[in-house]
């Protein structure tokens, strides 16, 4: 495949392009869902090909294909669109520098999930639905399972020559359970980049029964009040806090106005890194951490980027302080930065685009105990159940699946259902003033984070500890 593949940077090289390079890929995904008892998904599916990109002038052409028969073709058609796209530029595009590597990486797995058998996959979703289904008052339940494996070679006019092999495994379990009024639901879950342990160690069937009863309770629990309250947020939550509010406003592309007209853009600002402003509190430090010091098997792990930049740990607030943008070859040259390393493709037949890593946010001092022993009222929030935030990425609303009282430092016991809370991004960061400890941390993969046109379904994930916030508004 090397030989081949040269073949085609050759190619490049006689019709004289200023850069080039092939990204090969071969994914094989594995889906498994059981509803109500019954198999409602059951399908593996292999998708390979090589998507190319040349520029010529300051101007970009790309050309994928799954035939890897006609690669000159290829070639030719990205080289011709590069050329017709030349006149119509209001302005070349630079690609900053990187340097050329002959590498490779590989997802540290224990078990191979491809070559778990079905039925063993199967007994555990049986077992997750019979515990779930014997709840009284349940309306509804699922379990599921979820596998990747991505088989990437990337080569340039550059020189480099990367080979990475990357797994995704994971499942979960919902229940739902109905009142006159709505419909409540409880799940549990994660997908990590990992093997078939990942599955195991969640042990999905244990936890069943316990999602099913929660949900019971909350179809029969009083509606969270409005008002202002402090709450802690835990990592089931905390994620797409950090997602919605800290990833996305700080990649580059939505900065500079690229993703405006689908994806949206950003409050931020190029000028933001050299002005210091204040995006959160001293207790807020948040990483974009595709290197995966910490062991956390996140999503957003790998070597190398699309790009061939390896993977960085970037910080992005510097207790309280926005520091840096996340961002790929041609726009950080915009800035005149390099590249942070996030510029990712959705498979073969997409360019890449800036995506997010793994988002973290660092440990504090805290224990969860100390933390909830301060309250005076208000609430603990678990997971997710609908959210909405502007373009720009600043007013935002989130409803999550249940609040947990907390009265005079201790957890009460009392849940309420249908807890929503909603804010301004800095000064919900602004309001946080503990952070618990790396005993405390958990790893909550995100497999569908779209963006971009045409869309890119995109794998990444947050490390996080409970967080207190404080003053929150309730409606």
């Amino acid at each position: 495949m090397k030989k081949k593949l040269q073949e085609v940077i050759d190619q490049m090289k006689h019709l004289q392009a200023d850069y080039g390079d092939i990204r090969m890929k071969d994914i094989k995904t594995q889906h498994i869902k059981m509803e109500n008892g019954k198999i409602t998904d059951l399908s593996t599916s292999r998708s390979h090909g090589v998507g190319i990109r040349i520029y010529v002038n300051g101007a970009m052409g790309f050309a994928a294909a799954s035939d890897m028969d006609n690669l000159a073709e290829t070639v030719q058609l990205a080289y011709d669109t590069a050329l017709a796209s030349a006149g119509l530029l209001r302005s070349k595009a630079v690609l900053s520098p990187k340097k050329s590597v002959d590498a490779s990486y590989c997802t540290q797995i224990s078990i191979d999930p491809f070559e778990i058998p079905m039925p063993d996959k199967l007994d555990v979703l049986k077992a997750c639905g019979i515990a779930m289904g014997h709840v009284k008052g349940i309306s509804g339940y699922e379990a599921f399972m979820d596998f990747r494996r991505e088989d990437v070679i990337f080569t340039d006019m550059e020189g480099s020559y990367i080979t990475q092999t990357f797994y995704q495994s994971g499942g979960g379990v919902g229940a739902w359970a109905q009142s006159e009024t709505d419909t409540q639901k409880r799940s549990y879950g994660n997908i990590l980049r990992a093997g078939y342990e990942a599955v195991r160690e969640l042990n999905l069937p244990a936890h069943s029964e316990a999602i099913a009863t929660e949900a019971v309770s909350l179809s029969q629990a009083e509606d969270c009040p409005g008002g202002e309250y402090d709450i802690i947020l835990m990592p089931n939550q905390l994620y797409l806090q950090i997602h919605e509010s800290v990833g996305h406003p700080t990649e580059l592309d939505r900065v500079l106005g690229s993703e405006a007209a689908f994806a949206g853009a950003s409050f931020l600002s190029p000028d933001d890194i050299e002005s210091s402003i204040k995006y959160g509190s001293e207790h807020v430090t948040i990483v974009a951490d595709a290197t995966d010091t910490m062991g956390d098997r996140g999503l957003g792990t790998f070597g190398y980027d699309d790009e061939g930049v390896p993977a960085q740990c970037v910080t992005l607030i510097d207790r309280g302080i926005f520091k840096n943008f996340q961002s790929s070859r041609d726009n950080a040259s915009v800035i005149g930065q390099t590249s942070h390393g996030m510029g990712i493709a959705d498979g073969w037949n997409n360019l890449p685009i800036v995506r997010m890593t793994n988002i973290n946010l660092q440990p504090g001092s805290y224990t969860l105990d100390q933390m909830i022993s301060e309250f005076s009222y208000g609430f603990l929030l678990e997971k997710n159940k609908s959210w909405s935030i502007d373009d720009k990425r600043i007013n935002f609303q989130f409803a999550c699946e249940i609040a947990r009282e907390i009265k005079d430092g201790k957890l009460t016991g009392k849940i309420f259902k249908n807890p929503i809370y909603m804010g301004k991004t800095t000064e919900f960061w602004g309001s946080c003033d503990a952070v618990c400890n790396k005993r405390h941390r958990e790893i909550v993969g995100e497999p569908s984070c779209g963006k971009g046109q045409p869309m890119q379904i995109m794998r990444v994930a947050h490390a996080s500890q409970p967080a207190r916030f404080r003053k929150v508004r309730f409606i």
